[in-house]
């Protein structure tokens, strides 16, 4: 159970829907609010069908590079402790403005904004950490996921009810976290390696 909330709280954490909330809303700002809501919709759900392809063929593809248990755990850990620095220290510049008004599909919402090449890679770690334990993994996916989705269904809410500084600062909170979970990865792979 503590593996499953922890496995939750890591994917909401790296999918960031908070910090997404403002680029959600300027990319999709110029269309109605029905239209915006199934824009979301769908590109949710291909950044889900993404994800789960990720989460079962990740395991193959790392007995194919024949890495090691410790290997993908401090890798992971290091992985992490990038995002979350990116987390709490953003870039002054925002790379995703778009200039036209045409509406996205598949990039830049579902890739990478949702499905980014940190959550892939995450995805892929995981499903080598748990082999066996894979049903967890996909109902921890399905939560952070559903979170996710609502979130950005909200976003007008959230935005209005935290301000931009407020999201801002929930962002910057859920890097220090993110850093927090991980050191712990880094650690639990060195402890491995020592192990062995």
């Amino acid at each position: 159970m503590n593996e499953i909330i922890s496995t939750t709280i890591l994917l909401i954490l790296i999918m960031d829907p908070l910090g997404n909330l403002p680029i959600f809303m300027t990319i999709l700002k110029h269309l109605e609010e029905k239209r915006r809501r199934i824009v979301v919709i769908r590109e949710m759900i291909i950044a889900l069908i993404i994800m789960l392809l990720f989460l079962f063929i990740g395991e193959k593809i790392l007995i194919i590079l024949n890495l090691k248990t410790e290997t993908v755990s401090i890798s992971g850990g290091i992985i992490l402790f990038l995002i979350a620095v990116k987390m709490i220290f953003p870039p002054e510049e925002n790379q995703n403005n778009t200039t036209n008004h045409e509406e996205p599909f598949l990039v830049p919402l579902a890739i990478p904004l949702v499905a980014g090449p940190s959550l892939l890679a995450t995805l892929m770690l995981l499903s080598h950490q748990y082999l066996n334990h894979m049903f967890y993994l996909v109902g921890s996916l399905l939560i952070a996921w559903c979170f996710t989705i609502i979130t950005l269904l909200l976003s007008g809410s959230f935005l209005k009810l935290f301000g931009t500084k407020g999201v801002n600062a929930l962002e910057r909170l859920m890097g220090l976290i993110l850093i927090m979970l991980s050191t712990q990865m880094f650690l639990d792979g060195i402890k491995i390696w020592f192990k062995n």
